[in-house]
């Protein structure tokens, strides 16, 4: 199947975000934040450190992903994004949007990350980075008027397209900061679960 790189509808002076694209992604910052900082309310300090028995990642290592992700969305994809040259919007863009949405949150494909945790943070500290991270993102939606007009190479969107589509946007690099956050946030609630977490 052809990667979907250069196809492309009208320019990025022609397009803007629209107020139902802007308030989608407003909602869905807003439900994915309560959701992990929900989910992180009554975790004590040793079910912070829990590791299940399968191995995974305790929920200390998921939130700190979490918070790198979110950083990495905010620095160096977003200087990326502003130094690549500005193109015509892609013409699947709603498509991809809905890709980033409902797939990256899934559970049931597994991608390996780059991002080690570094551990050191405790759940208090994680709750108010995150808290920071989101007002950024918020405010990156709000403030920025060309979201759409520069796109860089997405390896998970490449990964969970099977190469159909390998570029996202400004603005679906704000939707896959959220996505990733849905995700892991159902991971949290799996560890949550375990049989083995400490009362």
């Amino acid at each position: 199947m052809t990667a979907h790189i250069f196809e492309t509808t009208a320019t990025s002076a022609d397009y803007r975000l629209t107020q139902s694209e802007r308030e989608r992604a407003a909602l869905y910052l807003e439900q994915t934040r309560n959701e992990i900082v929900g989910a992180l309310r009554n975790v004590t300090e040793s079910q912070w450190n829990f590791k299940p028995g399968s191995g995974g990642w305790s929920i200390a290592e998921i939130v700190e992903h979490v918070i790198a992700v979110q950083q990495l969305v905010l620095g160096p994809v977003r200087q990326k994004l502003e130094a690549a040259p500005a193109g015509p919007v892609h013409a699947d863009c709603r498509l991809i949007d809905d890709i980033v949405i409902y797939q990256i949150p899934s559970r049931l494909a597994k991608f390996p990350s780059p991002l080690q945790p570094p551990g050191g943070l405790r759940v208090s500290e994680a709750v108010d980075q995150l808290k920071a991270s989101y007002a950024q993102l918020r405010e990156r939606l709000d403030k920025t008027e060309d979201l759409r007009s520069r796109s860089i190479e997405s390896p998970p969107l490449k990964a969970i397209s099977k190469g159909v589509y390998q570029l996202m946007d400004g603005y679906q690099w704000i939707l896959a900061a959220a996505a990733h956050t849905e995700r892991h946030t159902k991971q949290i609630l799996e560890v949550l679960a375990d049989p083995g977490l400490p009362s």
